[in-house]
């Protein structure tokens, strides 16, 4: 699909909603976003009619259009451009006291998101490359081809190594970078800082975590453990912030003959030592006392957690707090290897598809049956919110409750099996390629989501469509008479 036709899409949108409507345009993993004047001057009809459109919707003060991963991407740099001017726009509002018009929590999680959507391509290729990892190194599958894991060369491990663990070696640099990008500093002073937390001159983390590594820290002033930070999420993120504010606020001060030299200068002594030093020591703390929880909710006896988790998890998303996942997963995949809590919440996009679909089939009403099948197939897709927004909750408690209550047995068993992906970001259809590394792990994450995806549909066919639904079309009772 040509460029042009990505910005004629944006344009269209534009157009609809009115340029003098929009106060602010940003974009997520799947929708654009915009802050207007007013909402209800809209045609949303109109903006659902354009070809790449899913669904629109109002929600946390913004205006949403949903066009789906990477779509998104490219309809708003082909009427954006590669500046944040829009971005800005906004932040210059707020600062010159207009009220935001979402919640200092909201507006903090929507960041955190900002920060790991970026990165999100690398993980999900390693969680893949690791899941091929498990197979091709299986001695079951090797055996079947007559050979075995000693067997293979030196320099098939050592490839296979740098595709598998390169992005979490390095996972601070990427996430500093993205930090800096999204703060408005500078983003490869912050991936040299990144880098920096991360040097072969300091002692290795996982190797310091390994009691049979015999691998110390080194102590500062007595007292102080250096080591380097891989896999630390946490560090990463509050260096990357601070460093980037440090930044602004040097520029803003540093005369412009030294600006180019002394301005890096100072934010990576900051960035580094004051990560090394001071952040990174207490960071390191909170985030194992995180991980550590996080753990503990998911493996609560008889699923119990599981349970928690799957029901929580699509009240965040209508909330958006879901984003605040992002770096809780990135956190587990850093520390332990394996992504337990996406696969607790994977089974809200099952249960959504199939509430969706079981209203649309039982339907008589010919848009409904059109739209519920389309936001069923949509969220098989990874996009949930023409469903949930468009369907589920446009109809009341009992397809919402439906659900919430089949996404909540479903993670409840997976808890109980102890299924764990070993990425993040692929949804529904996709989804068990995360599960690859392991036979047992891929064939029942499998089956338990089809068995919720059953009883979700069954429940929904039941109990959850609308009477008005079940009153067929006025003109197509009078052909049938």
């Amino acid at each position: 699909m040509s460029n042009d036709k990505y910005k004629q899409t944006g344009e269209k949108i534009i157009e609809i909603i009115g340029k003098d409507n929009i106060e602010s345009m940003t974009h997520c993993a799947t929708r654009l976003r915009f802050s207007v004047k007013d909402k209800d001057s809209i045609d949303k009809e109109a903006i659902e009619d354009i070809e790449m459109v899913k669904g629109v919707f109002y929600n946390s003060g913004q205006f949403q259009v949903i066009l789906g991963t990477g779509i998104v991407n490219k309809v708003y740099k082909a009427v954006a451009g590669d500046s944040n001017e829009e971005e800005k726009q906004s932040d210059s509002q707020n600062a010159e006291g207009q009220k935001p018009k979402k919640g200092k929590i909201q507006r903090g999680v929507r960041t955190l998101a900002d920060v790991f959507i970026p990165i999100i391509p690398g993980i999900v290729a390693t969680g893949l490359f690791l899941g091929l990892k498990g197979v091709l190194l299986n001695e079951s599958v090797l055996g079947f081809f007559g050979t075995t894991p000693d067997a293979i060369p030196e320099s098939v491990l050592a490839l296979i190594t740098v595709l598998t663990d390169t992005v979490f070696a390095f996972l601070p640099a990427l996430i500093c970078w993205s930090a800096f990008k999204k703060f408005g500093g500078t983003p490869i002073i912050g991936f040299v800082i990144g880098l920096m937390l991360v040097s072969p001159a300091l002692p290795n983390a996982y190797a310091v975590a390994d009691a049979t590594s015999n691998v110390e820290p080194l102590m500062a002033f007595g007292f102080i453990p250096i080591v380097g930070y891989q896999g630390s999420v946490l560090t990463a993120l509050v260096v990357g912030i601070v460093a980037s504010k440090v930044e602004i606020k040097l520029r803003a001060k540093m005369p412009d003959s030294l600006d180019l030299m002394f301005t890096p200068f100072f934010v990576i002594i900051v960035g580094v030592l004051g990560g090394l030093l001071v952040l990174g020591p207490v960071l390191h703390i909170v985030e194992n006392g995180l991980v550590y929880v996080v753990t503990g909710l998911i493996h609560v006896p008889f699923g119990i957690g599981g349970f928690i988790i799957g029901l929580i998890y699509p009240l965040a998303v209508i909330t958006g707090m879901h984003h605040l996942f992002l770096m809780i997963e990135t956190t587990l995949l850093a520390s332990t290897g394996f992504n337990p809590l996406i696969t607790l919440c994977a089974m809200y996009g099952f249960a959504n598809a199939a509430v969706c679909f079981a209203i649309s089939f039982r339907s008589k009403k010919k848009n409904m049956k059109v739209m519920g099948t389309s936001a069923g197939i949509t969220q098989l897709l990874g996009v949930s919110e023409p469903a949930l927004f468009g369907v589920i909750i446009r109809y009341g408690t009992r397809p919402l409750t439906i659900m919430l209550l089949s996404s909540a047995l479903g993670g409840m068993v997976l808890s109980i099996l102890g299924v764990q992906a070993n990425a993040y970001g692929l949804a529904v259809i996709l989804s068990p390629l995360m599960y690859i590394y392991s036979g047992y792990q891929f064939v029942t994450y499998i089956i338990v989501g089809i068995a919720t995806f059953i009883l979700a549909f069954v429940l929904a066919y039941l109990f959850a469509v609308p009477k008005e639904l079940l009153k067929p079309d006025e003109n197509t009772a009078i052909n049938h008479s």
